[in-house]
């Protein structure tokens, strides 16, 4: 009974979860414009060594938006928090070596999940429209945590990785999207940090 009442729940959330999808965009000349994009953070490298591609098309992703005018700044949000470990810095220097200007990159370190980076992006640089830059079924949740929070986002798919890394990536997403739905409806939640505003 237990099993069953967890089930329905959590397709409940993913349901909600994907409500969003027509705020999320592949298409590059229909995304509406926004000054800025927020870059969802991912390890450069697999625990093996190789590259995560994952991260690489989130960076391609980014680059398309900027050179098409779509975004001129880029806040990049991810995790750093164990030495040698810094998602941020590793992307902002894919960024820079791809062209975009230094002073178009903002770092976020504390954006140790999802939701952290999103209400982060609001409380603390002060954003109240932006757009999401992820792979697709990540984008689902990050926009609708956008969206309850009241800001104006919308979202644009990286390209996705094909193969047995995305079938992981996207059963750890349907589990993710119900503790979204907790950390929105069910249970008071709050990023990690927040500390001074750094407005954008």
């Amino acid at each position: 009974m237990l099993l069953s009442i967890v089930a329905v729940l959590s397709l409940l959330a993913n349901l909600l979860i994907l409500s969003q999808r027509p705020r999320v965009f592949s298409d590059i000349t229909r995304i509406p414009a926004h000054r800025v994009g927020l870059v969802l953070g991912a390890s450069r490298n697999l625990p093996d060594g190789t590259e995560n591609w994952q991260c690489t098309y989130r960076i391609h992703a980014a680059v398309a938006l900027f050179r098409a005018g779509k975004v001129s700044h880029l806040l990049i949000s991810g995790d750093n928090h164990v030495r040698g470990y810094d998602e941020p810095s590793d992307i902002r220097a894919s960024l820079l070596a791809a062209g975009i200007p230094a002073a178009a990159i903002t770092c976020d370190y504390a954006g140790f999940r999802t939701f952290d980076s999103i209400v982060r992006a609001q409380r603390v640089f002060g954003l109240q429209d932006l757009t999401i830059i992820s792979q697709r079924y990540h984008d689902y949740r990050a926009l609708a945590i956008a969206r309850h929070y009241g800001l104006d986002a919308v979202a644009f798919t990286a390209e996705d990785v094909p193969g047995p890394y995305r079938l992981r990536s996207e059963l750890r997403e349907y589990l993710a999207r119900s503790r979204a739905c907790i950390d929105l409806y069910l249970w008071p939640t709050r990023p990690h940090f927040l500390g001074p505003q750094l407005p954008l």
